[in-house]
């Protein structure tokens, strides 16, 4: 018998920029142009059926008129296309074209969109580089730092994917003008979320100007994205792979995620959350937390934002219990959930714990409470 050790340590930087603007096309080929990704020439613009006509288009004839060679490779808009199988096709798609190693995907979209490209592009060739260019307020938040990215299944959202860093994320706000306004408003439910977990200060900034926010203000929008980014930048960079401290972005996501897929996503991402941080807010209250003024004012944030704030009529609410078990942080087949401490801050259980064990009954009482 014998052992051969293979060493393979290394260090890896990851580093990359988020550059937040407006209308941001002719930068992103300017990048490309001194050597963003090296010396790549083809580009695969991956996107949905939405964003092909409004500005992925427009993006591949820029490059084809800069000289690279670019294709775009679509599919239909929505999170019921965040598949194993969406991901398949276009990954058959690009290799009919002959794409291989030498190439980069470009993402223009939304969260689902960004969600899919960055997981093909870990796996495409045994991975490519990837730029994220966000057309959305919800990918602005929730997409532009981290590096997740993942599919869905049929038992519940993001179970298959992989952490990838993106070369630059560029995060074009002239796009959300086109965004209707129910997109917009699930948009806000990351970023209020943000202020919640960690910026008492940004959620009375939210609170006073989500009529200039939803108007697309320039200077309004501008500082959120910037916001968005430092908060979630601070978390990541602690914890880039989801072993502690990140897990406080999940704030809202037990119950919200599993709202969302039980509704077989007649809600959007957004408006799911919002239901699941009414019950977060509600749990932290039963806990001692949070106060009854303080959960009322994070309620009346998402109201503000024109977000539901109670579960619809047509979820059954025992299925949803059951869904709750779907959550990656449940542990030992308990569920556990992350507490939201006053506004601007989340309860550290013990050191390095950001969530805790919640018997079923005490979520069955919440969730039949909304």
């Amino acid at each position: 018998m014998s052992i051969f050790g293979v060493a393979l340590k290394k260090v890896v930087d990851d580093s990359y920029e988020i550059e937040t603007g407006f209308e941001l096309q002719n930068k992103l080929v300017s990048d490309l142009k001194n050597g963003l990704v090296g010396n790549i020439q083809k580009f695969a613009i991956v996107t949905d059926s939405t964003v092909k006509e409004l500005y992925a288009e427009n993006i591949c004839n820029l490059l084809q008129e800069a000289g690279y060679q670019a294709e775009i490779f679509s599919f239909e808009a929505g999170e019921k296309s965040k598949t194993r199988q969406t991901k398949e096709k276009i990954e058959d798609a690009m290799l009919a074209k002959g794409y291989r190693r030498d190439c980069c995907i470009i993402a223009v979209g939304g969260g689902v969109v960004t969600d899919l490209a960055g997981f093909t592009a870990g796996t495409f060739g045994r991975g490519i580089p990837f730029i994220n260019y966000a057309t959305t307020l919800l990918a602005a938040a929730d997409a532009s730092v981290g590096g997740k990215t993942a599919v869905d299944t049929p038992l519940a959202t993001n179970l298959i994917g992989l952490f990838n860093q993106p070369k630059k994320v560029y995060l074009d706000i002239a796009t959300w003008r086109s965004l209707p306004e129910r997109e917009l408003s699930s948009g806000m439910a990351e970023t209020i979320k943000h202020a919640c977990m960690a910026d008492r200060e940004f959620f009375d900034f939210l609170y006073e100007n989500m009529d200039s926010i939803m108007q697309i203000d320039k200077a309004a929008c501008e500082h959120i994205a910037e916001v968005n980014c430092k908060i979630k930048y601070h978390v990541v960079e602690k914890d880039e792979r989801e072993s502690g401290l990140r897990e406080i972005l999940n704030l809202g996501h037990t119950v919200g995620r599993a709202i969302e897929t039980v509704s077989d996503y007649r809600l959007l991402h957004g408006e799911a959350l919002a239901i699941g941080m009414t019950a977060q807010v509600r749990l932290a209250t039963k806990l001692g937390y949070m106060t009854e003024a303080e959960a009322g004012e994070v309620v009346a944030l998402y109201r503000k934002a024109k977000l539901p704030v109670e579960i619809p009529s047509y979820i059954e609410r025992e299925e949803l219990v059951k869904k709750l078990y779907t959550d990656k942080k449940v542990k030992n087949g308990k569920l556990r959930f992350v507490v939201q401490k006053g506004i601007g801050n989340i309860v550290e259980f013990e050191e390095g714990v950001f969530a805790t064990p919640i018997e079923e009954s005490v979520a069955r009482e919440i969730i039949m409470e909304l």
